[in-house]
């Protein structure tokens, strides 16, 4: 007989039993194989190549081995219990309700704020081709568009997905061969450029290299979509499995391949790899005419894809916390196969994000942003410690559950939570994200608190 505050286990798709489960497996491979190619892999790397030089190829391969850890025991534990709510509903099944509760929340915030982020992002592109047009009208036209297709049939989500991740993937894909062509000198009017660009490999020290550690770090947020996508699936334990066991060469083709592209045909300190982002200075180097709009082209698809994304996984987070008793029951309603009031109220949140970063630039927003600055590595403990204790559990109850295997367990589960908590020190030592950590700090807690209220009122009734 479970204990007052441990939630009774219920069989893997019955909490998730309303929704459609229409998602077809070339949806969620195509899913698991442009999730890794976010925005930030395209705008946020050139601060990293600045402050790191060559040896940001180091920071992108060591950030992605904790990915890679985090996406196995994540996968794991999904292919034995695959919910929309995912890590949040395994740290309540393996921690306690307030555990499910911190998780889910702070994550439905980090992705509300993100979808405003990307919309103002997308906008901005779109006003540079469309000078004159106000850039809120287009934030909002992005915003309904998504909205409108999320609330109509989670096979939308998928399709958009679908064609949003092959675009991406095409394009990083021709981007590396091109550029191997021209490394390897065989690239017409190219010349290679060997390792001179590659010969002063640390030139920041070991600073410049952490500066890169942490703008890699989060540059793969985004890859937790897949398990919570996979509930609505037709397969959900081949859909994850098969999503966990090629997250390693996709990270390394994708991130580490691609820098090493970069830092290798243009030389690191190049004014342009900040001013106009490391693959339009490469696609120059090149001489790929018009580099800069196709480049743009490339974003917009990220950052719309994103948006797409991040209002799907919110919603479906939202519903799971709701239907495990932790929210507001109307965020639970589901017509069609879809949470449909979820789904207003997270694309409602990330309108008010960009309503915010109009109305409020220099305090509210900014506030906000550092809020969620270090939510994924919350998120990413939990999961750890979740892992933890529920392999055990399911070699002791369930060993028929373990599709996925994380490796060398527990050896490599303590390596990952190692390997947090130096993200964490190295994060306390750099100023700007010192003050990340505060302001997420004071969150984690303050959610903490009320989930651990909420599990003591509950269990007294």
């Amino acid at each position: 007989m479970p204990n007052s505050t441990t939630p009774v286990e219920t069989p893997p798709r019955a909490a998730d039993a309303t929704l459609s489960h229409s998602l077809k497996q070339r949806h969620l491979s195509m899913i698991a194989l442009g999730g890794v190619i976010g925005a930030g892999l395209f705008v946020g790397s050139g601060a990293g190549i600045a402050a790191a030089g060559p040896s940001i190829v180091v920071a992108y391969a060591l950030s992605g081995l904790l990915v890679m850890l985090v996406m196995r025991m994540l996968g794991e534990m999904s292919a034995a219990y695959p919910s929309s709510g995912s890590f949040s509903a395994h740290a309540e099944r393996a921690i306690g309700p307030w555990a499910g509760f911190t998780a889910g929340w702070s994550f439905w915030v980090l992705l509300c704020t993100a979808v405003g982020l990307e919309g103002i992002g997308a906008a901005k592109i779109v006003t540079g081709w469309l000078p004159g047009t106000p850039e809120w009208a287009w934030v909002a036209l992005f915003m309904v568009v998504f909205c409108v297709a999320n609330l109509a049939a989670v096979k939308n989500f998928g399709e958009f997905e679908f064609w949003f991740a092959a675009l991406k993937v095409g394009a990083i894909s021709l981007f590396l061969v091109l550029g191997v062509l021209a490394i390897a000198g065989v690239l017409p009017g190219t010349d290679a450029p060997g390792a001179a660009n590659l010969s002063d490999f640390l030139p920041n020290g070991s600073e410049g290299l952490i500066v890169g550690v942490l703008a890699s770090i989060f540059a793969y947020g985004g890859l937790e979509t897949v398990t919570i996508a996979a509930a609505e699936s037709q397969d959900p334990v081949r859909g994850v499995a098969s999503a966990v066991r090629t997250a390693m060469w996709r990270i390394a083709v994708f991130y580490v391949g691609s820098m090493a592209v970069v830092v290798t045909l243009v030389p690191w300190d190049s004014a342009e790899v900040v001013e106009h982002g490391p693959y339009v200075a490469a696609l120059h180097r090149l001489g790929i005419p018009g580099a800069g709009q196709l480049m743009n082209v490339v974003i917009l698809v990220a950052l719309l894809s994103a948006m797409n994304a991040n209002i799907y996984g919110s919603s479906r987070i939202a519903f799971s916390l709701v239907r495990r008793g932790q929210g507001p029951k109307a965020l639970g309603r589901v017509s069609g196969g879809v949470p449909r009031v979820a789904v207003l109220a997270s694309s409602v949140f990330g309108f008010v994000c960009v309503v915010l970063s109009y109305w409020r630039p220099d305090d509210v927003f900014p506030w906000l942003l550092n809020m969620i600055g270090a939510v994924i590595l919350v998120v990413w403990i939990f999961i750890a410690v979740s892992q933890l204790r529920l392999r055990a559990r399911l070699e002791r109850e369930a060993p028929e559950k373990l599709a996925v295997r994380m490796w060398a367990y527990p050896w490599l589960t303590w390596v990952a939570l190692a390997g947090m908590a130096a993200v964490f020190v190295l994060m306390a030592r750099e100023p700007d994200t010192r003050v990340q950590l505060y302001y997420t700090g004071a969150m984690t807690v303050v959610l903490a608190a009320t989930g651990y209220a909420w599990q003591r009122a509950r269990a007294r009734t």
